[in-house]
């Protein structure tokens, strides 16, 4: 009787205590065995390459996408778009008359506060909710913003489009870093990490060329720069409807078999780094912030991206200071564009290959982009001087800098909450560096 009465008495409780751990159980449990099992290498290898062919091309459109759209505000100032919005101030009061353009800077820097204040929420329903169905919604969002730069008609317009144009494209490299750590064993996600983020470098390329064609338009109602945010928006439009058919997990991805699912979730077991589970767990939480590596990284990112900011946000501006024409100027980013495409994927091939290289390749980057802000630094500047735009071009440099410093970050992570921490804290550093 005894034994009954105190089995009814803890129902209550026991039953809640059990639907919490039932809420919080893995989603990967529930198709793979309690122990791990030997998988067939040629499975293995064939499900890798599935994931490859569906996940590496969106990813690396879509941060080349991030990355043309920060990098048009430093092409569009080049064709009118100072004069039509007056970012630039003239002080004649002064003898000779100075142009201040603290507008500009700041129409540049209220993009990154509107990341700031976008990254927790959206990496919050991220974790909380369907990935694909709140990427795709956010990047289409995202897509229009850009696209209402073009009917902005003062500096005061522009800083609230910058500012929500970075509230919603913050969940973007947020999205990216947990999706590689969702679905790619530690060994292979400096690789696959390299390949995303080499969009850096070929969107340079790719949007200076779309930049340089607009920039030879014209007739038509609108002015260049408008152009420019019209064909960025429309883009990202249509690829955040591609992004709805990005899977929660590597559970639900629909272009693996239940059997290759299987596989796919047995390999990350092996691996330790987990796979996606929308339950928000606190004892993951404090882990990440008890966890030394993650601060001294988001450190490291801060420091590198000091340079991101110049380049990325005044490139052509800066290159036609050494006394090269609007054109010019954009022509130019190309070589730049080149050495962050290259050495991206060079040092995420080496970092697959040769165990614990990735510090070593780290520092040697950063030589290159000390030399050459030294050589902008120092060197003369006058009409289509060669000297500062090898420093400006060396600069690129920085690019596989940040590559590794993410696949340092997030490689050593194991735990959705956690991964989801990693990134945001990785990103806030993103931010302030920029």
């Amino acid at each position: 009787m005894e034994k009954n009465h105190a089995s009814a008495a803890e129902g209550p409780d026991h039953e809640e205590r059990s639907s919490i751990q039932s809420l919080e159980k893995d989603a990967a449990a529930a198709i793979v065995p309690d122990h791990a099992v030997e998988l067939d290498k040629a499975a293995e290898r064939r499900v890798l390459r599935k994931v490859d062919v569906f996940l590496i091309p969106l990813m690396w459109v879509g941060y080349g996408l991030v990355y043309y759209d920060k990098a048009i505000l430093g092409s569009a100032v080049l064709f009118g778009m100072t004069k039509d919005l007056q970012l630039s101030v003239v002080d004649p009061s002064t003898t000779p008359p100075t142009t201040s353009t603290e507008r500009l800077s700041w129409a540049t820097s209220l993009f990154y506060f509107g990341m700031l204040c976008g990254l927790y929420p959206l990496t919050f329903f991220l974790q909380r909710y369907t990935m694909g169905k709140v990427l795709g919604g956010v990047v289409i969002l995202w897509g229009l913003v850009a696209m209402l730069t073009a009917t902005v008609t003062s500096w005061r317009g522009l800083y609230a489009q910058r500012f929500f144009l970075g509230f919603v494209e913050s969940i973007m490299p947020t999205a990216f870093m947990c999706i590689i750590s969702n679905y790619y064993t530690q060994q292979e996600q400096a690789l696959r990490q390299s390949w995303w983020f080499s969009a850096t470098g070929g969107w340079t390329i790719i949007g200076g060329a779309l930049n340089y064609a607009f920039a030879q338009i014209e007739g038509g109602g609108l002015k260049r720069w408008q152009y420019i945010y019209l064909l960025a928006g429309a883009l990202t439009v249509m690829y955040g409807g591609v992004c709805f058919a990005i899977p929660n997990s590597a559970v639900s991805a629909w272009f693996l078999t239940p059997e290759e699912r299987v596989v796919a979730v047995e390999r990350l077991r092996k691996g330790q780094t987990g796979v996606r589970c929308q339950v928000l767990k606190k004892s993951q939480l404090k882990e990440a912030l008890l966890d030394v590596k993650i601060w001294v990284v988001a450190f490291m990112m801060a420091a590198a991206y000091t340079v991101n900011g110049a380049v990325s946000g005044f490139g052509p501006l800066i290159v036609s200071t050494f006394g090269y024409t609007p054109l010019e100027a954009i022509l130019l980013q190309f070589p730049l564009g080149g050495v962050v495409f290259i050495f991206i994927l060079l040092t995420g091939y080496l970092s697959s290959r040769i165990p614990h290289i990735r510090i070593p390749l780290l520092i040697a980057c950063c030589l290159p982009v000390i030399a050459g802000c030294a050589m902008i630094w120092r060197s003369t500047w006058y009409r289509r001087a060669p000297a500062p735009v090898a420093g400006y071009t060396i600069i690129g440099f920085f690019g596989p800098v940040v590559s590794l410093i993410i696949s340092i970050g997030m490689a050593n992570v194991a735990g959705a909450t956690k991964k989801s921490f990693t990134a945001a804290a990785i990103f806030v550093a993103y931010c302030i560096g920029n």
